[in-house]
């Protein structure tokens, strides 16, 4: 399984025909790079909450023990 999912990976590495550095000028000289951060943010963000909320019902499921 480890090996494939490396097999995997270099085989999208090596299909990438722009490079990182590209990607990331255009997508600032578009503006897109604002969309990209506020999609991760948001991610990030209902990663946290979900976290803090699955904490708080941990700890009420451990005070009614």
């Amino acid at each position: 399984m480890n090996k494939l999912f490396s097999l995997l990976i270099l085989l999208l590495l090596m299909a990438h025909e722009v490079s990182a550095q590209d990607m990331a000028v255009d997508m600032r000289s578009n503006g897109k790079i604002y969309v990209v951060v506020f999609v991760l943010a948001t991610i990030f963000a209902g990663i946290f909450a979900f976290l803090v909320y699955l904490e708080k019902r941990l700890k009420n499921l451990e005070s009614k023990k």
